[in-house]
């Protein structure tokens, strides 16, 4: 095995031979410190200004620890930066994705084995440890969870204030039967019982010309045989002083 050139600073190769040239070494020098091996990395960052934008990029050739401080800035500075624009609220999240591909190359790269002409870039503590960025992934992961649940809540056609529950009782009010109530009101979890029954509080009938009898209440349309017809309420016995909100009343 041969020995490197005086005052080289790169270690020998196990195939060089004697007085052959030395072989190159991949990559460049860092652009930022001097430190060797160095290799060209791409970060990309955005900041949205309302109604404009800049896109940010940052290539060079680049030492693994610049490389790693330049990466983290750029994130930092995009999800503090980077949100304030309609379009930004897209471009954003694809900067933060683009700059992870990057990342997996730096780390790639290994520990610089030269020394530096000046002190390399201070990568500082990773993003997750850093309030500064922590606050607004913390609110992008809120409206991830909030947005799917106002759309689900937007989109419903269950009445406000009455809480849908799904039907346990599923035979049809019988007109002319009596009705059973099984859950609490405002709620309607109804059931034909037979009117002899101590069970029945309410004579299903028939609406007249559109409307219920005064003091009749409305059943929910899912209870008539073809989930279409509206059916009318009659209490047989004297019902909760409170009037049942779900069940409307003439």
């Amino acid at each position: 095995m041969s020995t490197p050139y005086p005052h080289s600073p790169y270690p020998a190769y196990p195939y060089q031979q004697p007085g052959a040239p030395y072989p190159p070494v991949p990559g460049s020098v860092c652009e930022v410190c001097g430190a060797l091996p160095a290799a060209p990395v791409t970060v990309r960052g955005h900041q949205g200004m309302v109604v404009m934008m800049r896109l940010l990029l940052r290539r060079e050739a680049l030492c693994r620890t610049c490389a790693l401080a330049v990466f983290r800035q750029m994130q930092r500075d995009t999800l503090v930066r980077g949100w304030w624009g309609p379009l930004s609220l897209l471009i954003t999240p694809a900067t933060l994705l683009l700059n992870l591909g990057a990342l997996v190359r730096i780390r790639k790269l290994p520990a610089p084995v030269t020394a530096a002409w000046r002190p390399p870039l201070d990568p500082g503590r990773p993003l997750l440890r850093r309030p500064s960025a922590l606050i607004p992934l913390a609110v992008l992961a809120a409206l991830v969870i909030a947005v799917p649940v106002l759309i689900a809540a937007g989109g419903s056609d269950e009445p406000s204030r009455v809480r849908f529950q799904p039907r346990k009782n599923t035979e049809p009010l019988s007109v002319g039967a009596c009705a059973h109530n099984d859950r609490e009101w405002p709620h309607q979890d109804l059931r034909n019982v037979p009117c002899d029954s101590p069970d029945a509080q309410y004579l299903v009938t028939e609406q007249h010309n559109g409307y219920c009898a005064d003091g009749d209440y409305y059943a929910y349309l899912q209870y008539s045989a073809n989930g279409a017809t509206p059916l009318c309420l009659h209490p047989v016995r004297k019902q909760p002083a409170s009037s049942p909100s779900g069940a409307v009343r003439d």
